[in-house]
């Protein structure tokens, strides 16, 4: 990203929602989802606010993944 990360960050959610609605959903709806999941991001940060901190030496297998916001698709 370049050092206006805001201005890169609008153009990639312009395009988003530009792709969304081309392909039949609602603007409403979709500016709707990236809010919820801003929400349960944010939530989730408040919770753990950097999980790699809780990386111990231990050699993991498999990926844990509890942030609720990966369990949407």
């Amino acid at each position: 990203m370049t050092n206006d990360w805001r201005a890169e960050l609008r153009l990639a959610l312009e395009e988003l929602v530009d792709a969304a609605v081309v392909v039949g959903a609602r603007q409403q709806d979709v500016y709707a989802a990236i809010l919820d999941e801003i929400g349960q991001l944010r939530l989730a940060y408040q919770r753990d606010p950097d999980p790699a901190d809780d990386v111990s030496e231990q050699v993991i297998e498999e990926p844990s993944n509890d942030w609720p916001a990966a369990d949407k698709g």
